[in-house]
């Protein structure tokens, strides 16, 4: 009997398999966010966060951003009202590559993922230094990323999307 256990215990070990799930940690926290053109506006729906070859863009929905202190926070859920994607480049990637007009051939996206699920959520407030200024905290709550596969690949930590400031006319 104790033969037994002594071999079946190593093979209960070897026989069980994680499937092969990679959960990877994807962390901008360190990137500034980008947008194209010099200040961003009202009207500023596309923004981005790049790490060498790796991006993670944010489309908000329409009208989300205001010249005006907002009551609370204002909620905008991905995928429904708005969007955020991942995509892992074949390359080093720069702003250029989402502000051109005819996006280059190189780098290629090797993977795009798009959230499944998740809030953004924004609190506009007045600036201290700027009267006409207002700043945008971007916030993101729930996000889920789930590759081709069916596997999750973000731990969920990916929180604080960033501030903008837009400038009232």
């Amino acid at each position: 009997m104790k033969r037994l256990i002594f071999f079946l215990f190593p093979a209960i070990f070897i026989a069980c398999s994680d499937g092969d799930l990679q959960i990877e940690t994807i962390d901008f926290d360190a990137e500034e966010v980008q947008f194209c053109g010099t200040t961003a506006t009202t009207a500023t729906t596309i923004f981005f966060k790049i790490s060498s070859d790796e991006a993670l863009i944010l489309k908000l929905q329409n009208g989300l951003l205001k010249n005006e202190a907002s009551a609370g926070t204002l909620s905008s859920t991905v995928p429904g009202q708005s969007q955020l994607t991942y995509r892992i480049f074949s390359g080093n990637v720069d702003k250029d590559y989402f502000c051109g007009d005819i996006p280059p051939g190189t780098p290629v996206v090797n993977e795009e993922i798009e959230a499944s699920a998740g809030e953004v959520l924004i609190t506009t407030v007045r600036s201290a230094s700027d009267t006409t200024a207002f700043e945008h905290n971007i916030q993101l709550s729930g996000i889920s990323l789930v590759n081709e596969q069916g596997e999750r690949i973000t731990d969920l930590s990916i929180n604080d999307f960033g501030t903008i400031t837009t400038v009232s006319n």
